[in-house]
């Protein structure tokens, strides 16, 4: 009986040697892993395919993000080139893409939040400081932004931290209380002023088309005054009978077209000729 149970305990001991040999020998990755394996604080190897890998058990296993890694940017005062103060709230989108270089420059995620929020602030107050406010607050933000995001590709680049900047956004830039209301009042103006200039600009332009339209219509009214007078110069030289008939016409409508006119006429006056006889008469 203690034959047996000194071989239980044997086993036992055995099972426990391969369960600490086995934790202190593999480590697991997923896929949203990658993997630096570290000896005596010297990286030694990257991993980046997942699954179960074997270590020597004086290594140790330090595990990073491979996806994208969200950075809020802590809350700036920003002074714009107008000398408008903004407070600026921004965030930073990165990838570590190369695990042994971060580890080296950087050492840690708490690390790189600190180096990236430098670097992105250095950048914020660069282009802010060259932008009007109502420009960053409304009118040309995407090109703030891009300028901003570039300007921060470009520094870690350079600075070799082992992570690439995926994008740089402002989430808020907004006056500070104190002064906003006053701020607003004059953008108010300028674009009560713009649009003053723009309706006095139509209303000229309403003008010159008016004029140009009113030139054309008097010029095509008077080559048809002369067309018919043209016309009529040449029927009356071809019937004066029809010319006298027709000056009568018109002395007619002169005389008679309104309704408040009163002629005191003889019957037999020659101005009623043509109610008496036709125009061969």
């Amino acid at each position: 009986m203690s034959n047996l149970n000194g071989k239980t305990l044997a086993a036992g001991v055995v099972a426990l040697g391969l369960v600490i040999l086995a934790n202190v020998t593999l480590f697991k990755i997923d896929q949203r892993q990658q993997a630096l394996v570290v000896r005596f604080g010297d990286p030694v190897r990257t991993v980046l395919t997942p699954g179960l890998h074997f270590k020597n058990p004086f290594e140790t296993v330090l595990k990073f993000d491979r996806r994208n890694i969200e950075l809020n940017a802590n809350e700036e005062e920003v002074t714009a080139a107008d000398q408008e103060r903004l407070v600026v709230d921004a965030f930073v989108r990165y990838r570590i893409t190369d695990p042994r270089q971060f580890y080296r420059t950087l050492s840690t995620v708490d690390v790189a939040k600190q180096r990236l929020e430098t670097i992105v602030n250095a950048a914020l107050r660069e282009e802010i400081g060259r932008s009007n406010s109502e420009d960053v607050i409304a009118g040309k933000r995407a090109q703030v932004m891009a300028a901003i995001r570039a300007k921060v590709a470009n520094q870690v680049a350079a600075s070799d931290l082992g992570v690439q900047i995926i994008d740089v956004r402002i989430k808020r830039a907004d006056l500070p209380p104190a002064n906003a209301q006053a701020v607003f009042e004059r953008m108010q103006t300028a674009r009560k002023q713009e649009a003053a200039q723009l309706r006095a600009m139509g209303e000229q332009k309403r003008r010159e088309i008016v004029a140009t339209a009113y030139e054309e219509a008097e010029k095509i009214r008077g080559d048809a005054d002369a067309q018919r007078a043209q016309l009529f110069a040449s029927s009356f030289g071809r019937d004066p009978n029809f010319a006298a008939f027709y000056r009568s016409m018109s002395a007619y409508e002169a005389a008679l077209g309104k309704g408040d006119t009163t002629l005191v006429l003889s019957p037999d006056s020659a101005f009623f000729k043509y109610f008496e006889k036709g125009p061969a008469g």
